[in-house]
């Protein structure tokens, strides 16, 4: 498995969301079927930050989810986000078979709430100097309306931040 953005988030969508954890049990046992060979973890760690921070993958906390006895909660789960198109690799076929994972029901609302506030402080980082690039600009203006598309949001504020700035470029 190559560690697509849309690969990865072909594996979460077969179960609705994973668990870093759990994604990571996924990918060790699709690249065992793939080639018998051990999950390089660098690169899996490195493909999921950068889908993360692609909006391919979406950091979602379930609010519904019951506390433990020792008062935590279930880790976040990461789910097909905005701007993914969820491919299931090679060799996946039976990985919702060997994990022993429920399929999640996610609540688009509380998902869309989570990738917005996201979005915000990767707008607010951005016109802040940190990155003021013309194409990553552009990029955030694209998210925008793909986020829209893909939860019940309004970033037409952000929406003006981005295109003023592009207009100061």
């Amino acid at each position: 498995m190559d560690g697509t953005a849309d690969e990865l988030a072909g594996v979460v969508d077969l179960f609705g969301g994973l668990t870093r954890a759990e994604l990571e049990q996924a990918l060790t046992e699709i690249a065992y079927r793939s080639d018998g060979q051990d999950l390089d973890e660098t690169a899996a760690e490195a493909a999921v930050d950068s889908a993360l921070e692609s909006f391919a993958l979406v950091r979602y906390e379930d609010q519904r989810a019951i506390p433990e006895e020792d008062g935590s909660t279930e880790d976040p789960l990461l789910i097909a986000g905005p701007t993914a198109f969820p491919r299931t690799p090679e060799h996946a076929e039976d990985v919702p078979h060997i994990l022993d994972v429920t399929e999640r029901q996610i609540d688009r609302e509380a998902a869309g709430k989570a990738a917005q506030e996201r979005f915000i402080d990767v707008v607010d980082s951005s016109l802040s100097g940190n990155e003021t690039e013309t194409a990553h600009l552009e990029h955030l203006v694209d998210v925008s309306y793909d986020l829209e598309a893909w939860a019940p949001l309004d970033l037409s504020d952000e929406r003006a931040q981005l295109t003023d700035a592009l207009d100061d470029k």
